[in-house]
């Protein structure tokens, strides 16, 4: 079952999200729905409610794993899978690494959540560049290994980002200017 905007918004009060990560995830979620309706529009199949739901809870276990060296990721799929949400598990495990080779696909809704979230920076649209540069400097570490693997990480990102935009008519450095200020998907 793919749970509804208003069960997301539950599930973040459940599990005590925090607003600065709610922030984050429902600008994620906006920038993921931006993206999937330009997509479709483009006569891409693409889930929406699985995307803007995936992408509503991508970070459902990170506050639960604040202080710890938790995986909120896979903490956040058990979280999904917990309450019924099998259809996005999949969608929040991965959100922070892909785990297979598959090459960039605009109708892959994992890519899609998996790209939105690396476009944000706490609640603000950015370029890849800028959240590669504040990923390495915040989850680095100054090790030379962490930092190539974050690099090796967001390569995916680059090639995920050039399928999608060949899909659009806007530049991925534009994004911020084209997206609504809320999502069909915000509280009222």
């Amino acid at each position: 079952m793919i749970p509804r905007p208003a069960d997301c918004f539950a599930l973040m009060s459940q599990y005590e999200m925090l607003d600065n990560i709610r922030d984050h995830s429902l600008v994620v979620a906006r920038v993921a729905e931006f993206i999937s309706l330009g997509l479709k529009g483009k006569g891409i199949h693409l889930d929406l409610d699985l995307v803007v739901s995936g992408a509503l809870l991508h970070d459902i276990g990170k506050t639960a794993c604040l202080h710890t060296d938790r995986n909120h990721a896979l903490l956040g799929a058990d979280i999904c899978r917990r309450h019924g949400f099998e259809e996005i598990a999949d969608l929040v495990a991965q959100h922070v690494i892909l785990d297979d080779d598959l090459p960039p696909r605009p109708d892959d809704a994992r890519q899609i959540v998996y790209y939105a979230d690396k476009r944000v920076n706490h609640d603000q649209i950015v370029s890849l560049a800028e959240r590669l540069a504040y990923i390495i400097e915040r989850y680095g570490q100054n090790d030379a290994m962490r930092c190539q693997a974050i690099r090796d990480n967001f390569s995916r990102s680059f090639a995920i980002e050039r399928v999608i935009f060949s899909h659009l008519p806007q530049e991925p450095e534009d994004l911020a200017g084209f997206l609504p200020e809320q999502g069909n998907f915000e509280f009222k």
